[in-house]
């Protein structure tokens, strides 16, 4: 499948992969096209970018999408204990083994397995998982006989594997036999027009799980939410976006006050309620707010403003929220 034109209209790929930014686009595109195919991936990215999110969107795209996606954390488990997650046991192969246990890389026959902060495995592991990725087989602890496994491998880590290759940390054939197909996410902050479209999924599916009423951004939110670095990237916005929600209470807005301190805090100076706003100001926070009110839908806006199509994209594009003119806006 070919991957999206970059343009200014948000792409919802899937669940919380909604995306307006160029290099999300790529991401995604790369990934619709790995995705029919049985190549091994290898998902990179600050924490809280939504590597488990791409990779279920991969397996959802795949030919073993009707199998299962099973998800491990390899750095939550000591060395031995994920052994045997991942390869399974025999009866008596250490105290406690009082029966055959089968691992993840048997129990998700037919489907994917993701394999998080892939970086923190062992070098006994790390051997144990290209033979498994080599040979299509495992060998269960306290085993002498192979099991063949139909399993394919998702893995993810937000540590650099190419440094941990140098310092000998991380085997460089299995770095190799991973990255068949390497997917990098961008953080937040380096695609900030994924921001708003972030907030409104997070928002509409707060408002569901809550039965709350239909809630959505004032104009000086815009501005925190776009000027806001987020250290902690999608998942960090996600939080905030419930926390505000859930404070607005039956408000249909939601407010500066309903926002994350953290957040609050770091414009605050410069949009301080003592200070008259400008012209340009009140301009911008309204264009804004009837944007957001009507879902980021251009053509409307401008008729609703009152102004020409080209008139809006040139002040948005002052604003920073576009890049290039898509062909294909609202």
């Amino acid at each position: 499948m070919p991957s999206p034109s970059p343009s200014n209209r948000a792409s919802r790929a899937g669940g919380d992969l909604v995306s307006k930014s160029q290099g999300m686009h790529r991401v995604l595109g790369l990934a619709r096209r790995a995705a029919p195919t049985e190549a091994t991936l290898l998902v990179t990215g600050e924490s809280g970018t939504g590597k488990e999110r791409l990779a279920r969107f991969i397996h959802e795209h795949s030919p073993r999408h009707q199998g299962p996606l099973v998800a491990i954390n390899c750095g939550a488990l000591p060395e031995q204990l994920l052994e045997s997650e991942l390869f399974g046991h025999k009866k008596g192969a250490f105290t406690g083994a009082s029966t055959d246990h089968k691992g993840l890389l048997q129990a998700a026959a037919g489907g994917t397995l993701f394999l998080d902060e892939i970086g923190e495995t062992s070098p006994s592991v790390q051997v144990r998982l290209l033979r498994a990725l080599q040979e299509r087989t495992v060998r269960p602890v306290g085993s002498t006989a192979d099991v063949p496994v139909d399993v394919r491998i998702v893995a993810a880590t937000n540590q650099d594997l190419e440094a941990l290759v140098q310092e000998k940390k991380f085997r460089k054939d299995l770095y190799y036999r991973l990255r068949v197909v390497p997917l990098e996410i961008p953080p937040l902050r380096d695609r900030r027009e994924d921001v708003l479209p972030l907030a409104r999924e997070f928002i509409s599916r707060t408002c569901k799980e809550n039965a709350c009423g239909p809630c959505s951004l004032s104009s000086e939110v815009l501005d925190y939410l776009i000027a806001y670095n987020w250290p902690g990237n999608v998942r960090e916005l996600e939080n905030a976006i419930e926390r505000a929600v859930i404070l607005a209470e039956d408000q249909p807005t939601v407010r500066v006050q309903d926002l994350p301190p953290e957040i609050r805090g770091q414009i605050g100076r410069a949009t301080d309620s003592r200070r008259v706003a400008t012209l340009a100001e009140v301009e911008k926070r309204h264009i804004l707010e009837t944007l957001e009110r009507l879902g980021d839908n251009r053509k409307e806006t401008a008729k609703v403003l009152g102004i020409a199509e080209n008139t809006l994209w040139r002040k948005l594009k002052s604003y920073g929220r576009v890049r290039q003119r898509g062909t294909n806006e609202k």
